[in-house]
C-alpha cells in the first residue's frame, strides 16, 4: 500500500478559507480530507507531495487569511477502506439520494449508486449538491452531453438517467476514469470514459456541458467550451467561490456566452448560460 502524508492546516479565518483551501489541495495531488474547528486535515500519497509547490501558491501568503501547517508520515492503511467507512448518504432537493450499495434504497427518491473511492464528487461539497439541484429543472431528454472534470461520474449519471442521449466524460485522473466506468456499470448507464483535458476535445459538438472544476481550469478551458457547444446549447458551471464569479463572466461574455441563472450555496457558486 502507498505510504500517505497527513497534513494539519491551521486556518485563520476559517470561513470560507477551508473550502477554498481544500479546492486548492485538490489540484495539487491532494486526495482526501477531514474537516475541524481549526482547519482540515489533508492527506496526499508521500511520492505526489511537492514541497515548492504548496509554499508557492498564492493562497499561502493571501492578505485576507493566515495559513499554516504540520505533516507527518502515515502508517499504511487502506484509505479507500477509510473512505467508504466515513461515507454518508447524500440527499439533494429531497429528490436525489446519492449513495453506496451498502446504503438503504429511499423509496420515491432518485437514487444514484457509487463506490465512494476517494475521486472528488461524491456529492459531499456544495459544488456537486449545486450542480445536481440546477439539473433537475434541466430538460436532458434526446440531448448530447458532457461531463469535465467528471470525478465520480456522479453528474453524468444523473444525465443519462435523466434521458439523454448521449454523455461524454472526461478526467485528468487515471483513478477518476477507473471509477467512473465503475459507477456507470453501477447504474446500468452507458457513457463514454476517457481521459484528458479540453484540448482533447474533438469535432464533436453538444447540447449542455457540465464543468464543475475550479476557477483557472474553467477560465482557460469557457473558450474551447463554446466552441463544442451547439447554438441556444446550455453551460453549467461550478467550482467557483462568489468572488470568481465576475472573472468567469467576462470570459463567458467573449465566448459568446448569456448567463441565465445564478445559484449560491454556502460561498460556492453555479452559473447557468446559453451559447448565443
Amino acid at each position: 500500500m502507498e505510504t500517505y502524508l497527513e497534513f494539519d492546516f491551521k486556518i485563520s479565518p476559517l470561513k470560507p478559507w477551508d473550502e477554498i483551501l481544500m479546492a486548492t489541495l485538490i489540484e495539487l495531488n491532494f486526495d482526501s480530507f477531514t474537516e475541524n474547528d481549526q482547519g482540515i486535515l489533508a492527506y496526499i500519497p508521500k511520492g505526489l507531495f511537492e514541497q515548492s509547490a504548496l509554499d508557492a501558491h498564492f493562497l499561502m501568503a493571501h492578505s485576507e487569511v493566515k495559513i499554516s501547517y504540520t505533516y507527518s508520515e502515515m502508517p499504511n492503511i487502506n484509505w479507500n477502506e477509510e473512505w467508504e467507512k466515513n461515507f454518508d448518504p447524500i440527499e439533494v432537493a429531497d429528490k436525489v439520494l446519492i449513495r453506496a450499495e451498502f446504503h438503504e434504497s429511499k423509496p420515491g427518491m432518485h437514487e444514484i449508486v457509487i463506490q465512494p473511492k476517494m475521486s472528488f464528487g461524491t456529492g459531499h461539497h456544495p459544488t456537486t449538491h449545486l450542480m445536481i439541484q440546477q439539473m433537475l429543472s434541466m430538460d436532458f431528454e434526446g440531448k448530447s452531453v458532457l461531463d469535465m472534470g467528471c470525478g465520480t461520474s456522479v453528474l453524468a449519471i444523473f444525465a443519462k438517467q435523466k434521458g439523454a442521449k448521449h454523455v461524454a466524460a472526461i478526467d485528468i485522473d487515471e483513478w477518476s476514469v477507473e471509477n467512473s466506468i465503475e459507477n456507470a456499470q453501477r447504474n446500468s448507464v452507458e457513457l463514454e470514459i476517457s481521459q484528458g483535458t479540453a484540448e482533447n476535445l474533438g469535432k464533436e459538438t453538444f447540447d449542455i456541458i457540465l464543468a464543475n472544476i475550479n476557477r483557472n481550469i474553467l477560465i482557460s478551458d469557457i473558450p474551447t467550451y463554446s466552441s463544442v457547444l451547439n447554438p441556444k446549447g446550455l453551460l453549467l458551471l461550478s467550482g467557483l467561490c462568489f468572488f470568481d464569479v465576475s472573472d468567469i463572466l467576462e470570459v463567458c461574455e467573449v465566448s459568446g456566452l448569456t448567463l441565465l441563472e445564478k445559484e449560491q450555496r454556502e460561498e460556492w457558486m453555479t452559473l447557468r448560460l446559453e451559447k448565443n
